[in-house]
């Protein structure tokens, strides 16, 4: 589950915190969210790969995010764990009816929460690693909106970036010659030379800042990224 991203959406902080310690010691990246306007603003920029939402929120009933969440085509895929203090039956239903994915009713183990985590994600056999790629702890690429981002703050690429990332990642730690990069890249229809690539790399990297690091150097060969 290294690099799967969980998003906790609880305004009792040491609850969040609970979950979020457990949860990062299980390998996951996590965002804290203390009301429902945030994670929604939040969720414009990045998809997770899970939500773990509470529904005694602030500002937003907890339902009414979970309904929005499975009725919007960008983030219906989104497996939600309910969390709340409620414990009535109905509550219970109401929620999977809206799609929840499990509901875990306050208090409650946070290690029986991480594998409920991790057993959810299991389930999606179709994995959004298809459609958003990690690497790194600190670098997403989102295949669908075209959209990269290093430690959750979105950065701007070219096209021909975002190609040569994508095509890197496709194939993690294998080295892409720069004639392999270039076929790939324009298919033989554009008169380009080896030192194009060296130089879309350069920018590349200077773009990802830190996560540029994770785009390697094979002298004489070409590139690969590696954690």
């Amino acid at each position: 589950m290294n690099g799967k991203t969980v998003f906790i959406v609880e305004d009792e902080k040491d609850i969040s915190s609970l979950i979020a310690l457990h949860l990062r010691k299980a390998g996951f990246i996590v965002l804290e969210f203390a009301n429902g306007n945030d994670l929604l603003n939040f969720l414009k920029k990045k998809i997770p790969d899970l939500i773990v939402l509470d529904l005694m929120l602030p500002d937003i009933d907890g339902m009414e995010i979970c309904k929005h969440i499975k009725s919007e085509q960008v983030y219906k895929n989104i497996p939600v764990i309910i969390l709340t203090a409620k414990a009535e039956e109905t509550d219970k239903i109401i929620g999977l009816e809206l799609g929840a994915d499990d509901y875990v009713t306050k208090p409650f183990s946070p290690r029986e929460l991480v594998v409920r985590t991790k057993n959810i994600l299991k389930r999606y056999d179709f994995s959004q690693e298809d459609n958003i790629q990690e690497i790194g702890g600190i670098l997403s690429i989102d295949n669908d909106r075209y959209e990269v981002y290093v430690k959750n703050k979105k950065i701007h690429l070219t096209t021909t970036e975002f190609n040569i990332l994508k095509i890197l990642l496709s194939k993690k730690g294998l080295v892409f010659s720069r004639e392999k990069l270039l076929d790939l890249l324009w298919q033989g229809q554009k008169a380009v030379i080896d030192r194009t690539i060296d130089v879309h790399i350069k920018k590349l990297r200077e773009k990802l800042g830190e996560a540029g690091n994770l785009i390697k150097n094979v002298r004489g060969i070409g590139y690969k990224i590696d954690e």
